[in-house]
């Protein structure tokens, strides 16, 4: 898989991609991840990639034609699955759409917001799918776009050590994580659950699926509500 990031500033997603299991997955080929700054694409001596609204206002838009260059330019060298823009008003992402995303397999152009978002017209007309990570504003996309591509790569065969442990994360069945626990099994007199030391491996998964309904039910019951909604 291969993710393309469009940014205004580029360097803002280069940290969080650049360490730990994105870093090992991009070393082992199992993911390609490009940043392209849009600067690159204009073609006003300056640099310009923004411009001040029609009908007046305050702040600047980014431009259409620098990122129509660069995502044709993308375009011609491959096919995508999708060109996701990071947007506010997007859809609310979630595991469900990191897996649809992961799962599918294709490539995915992302491009950042800035300023007070994109022309119009290139939602319209280039963009194929909007996403939020939350109702809130941050200075631009970047930050969502790390967000969006680690999640969806941890899904990604042999980027984890152990193939399961994705599988077993906060939100894949809906329900939060369980508690874990790890050596010592007593610390200044804080005992790890007994059933967890038992071996018994049925009793042990019956055990964490109780805890994580009540985790679910006591700090995020709209999952709950969510899933009886769908049956």
């Amino acid at each position: 898989m291969r993710i393309d990031i469009i940014s205004v500033v580029p360097e803002l997603v280069e940290s969080p991609l650049g360490h730990s299991i994105m870093k090992r997955a991009q070393d082992k080929g199992l993911i390609t991840v490009e940043l392209h700054n849009l600067r690159d694409f204009s073609t006003n001596k300056y640099r310009q990639i923004d411009d001040y609204p029609f009908g007046g206002g305050a702040g600047m838009v980014m431009m259409v034609e620098p990122i129509i260059k660069c995502i044709d330019s993308l375009k011609a060298e491959r096919e995508y699955e999708e060109i996701i823009y990071m947007s506010p008003d997007g859809e609310l992402f979630e595991q469900r759409i990191a897996n649809e995303l992961a799962f599918k397999g294709g490539n995915l152009i992302i491009l950042c917001g800035h300023y007070k978002g994109v022309d119009e017209r290139i939602r319209e007309h280039y963009i194929t799918r909007e996403i939020s990570i939350g109702d809130y504003v941050l200075s631009g996309g970047e930050l969502g776009a790390a967000v969006v591509t680690d999640a969806i790569a941890r899904l990604i065969p042999g980027v984890l050590g152990d193939e399961t442990s994705a599988l077993t994360d906060s939100f894949q069945d809906g329900l939060v994580a369980p508690p874990v626990y790890t050596r010592p099994a007593d610390y200044k007199g804080w005992e790890v659950p007994k059933v967890l030391l038992s071996g018994d491996h049925k009793k042990i998964e019956a055990w964490r699926f109780e805890e994580s309904v009540k985790r679910t039910r006591e700090r995020r019951p709209a999952l709950l509500k969510d899933a009886d909604s769908k049956k």
